[in-house]
């Protein structure tokens, strides 16, 4: 019996994991706007903007468990351009025959174009939702658990908002 388990147990060390096949490459292909629009030129795909703050708690909890879930990864890497916009950040956006900048106003101050994005509502984490043309399709506001924020990626990316305005 002992030695049962023990082969039981040494063939357990040389199978494969579940957590095997998870590699670096398993990550969210985040971009700056420039990349994405640029890539978008070339092969258009609907846009997934992560407006954040690096002050903003529940922004790195949606880093850590949301965006790091495979499901999730896999899903945005296929159907979006995922982009990272620092709703602070003080770098110009050039874009649209326009230049965006950050903008100081109180204690913080914000970018224009996330400003542009989340239509003023500074709000963190916002999920701003993208057709290939630059449409906005949906915001969305604060922290997602992995399952309902798969149904918002798959809302837009199968564009079932189309439904609901025939």
């Amino acid at each position: 019996m002992n030695l049962l388990i023990l082969i039981i147990g040494l063939l357990g060390t040389f199978l494969p994991k579940a957590t095997d096949n998870v590699t670096e490459n398993t990550k969210i292909d985040w971009m700056s706007w420039e990349e994405a629009v640029a890539a978008n030129e070339t092969q258009p795909r609907k846009l997934l903007v992560d407006v954040y703050t690096d002050w903003c708690h529940w922004c790195k909890v949606m880093d850590k468990k949301t965006f790091s879930k495979q499901e999730i990864v896999a899903y945005i890497n296929e159907h979006f351009y995922a982009i990272k916009l620092n709703a602070e950040g003080k770098q110009d956006i050039e874009w649209n025959d326009r230049i965006f900048s950050f903008k100081a106003n109180g204690r913080r101050g914000s970018h224009e174009l996330a400003s542009a994005l989340l239509d003023g509502e500074m709000s963190y984490p916002s999920f701003v939702f993208l057709t290939e043309d630059y449409e906005k399709i949906r915001v969305s506001k604060g922290f997602k658990p992995a399952t309902p924020f798969l149904e918002e990626l798959k809302f837009a990316a199968e564009e079932q908002y189309k439904q609901m305005t025939e």
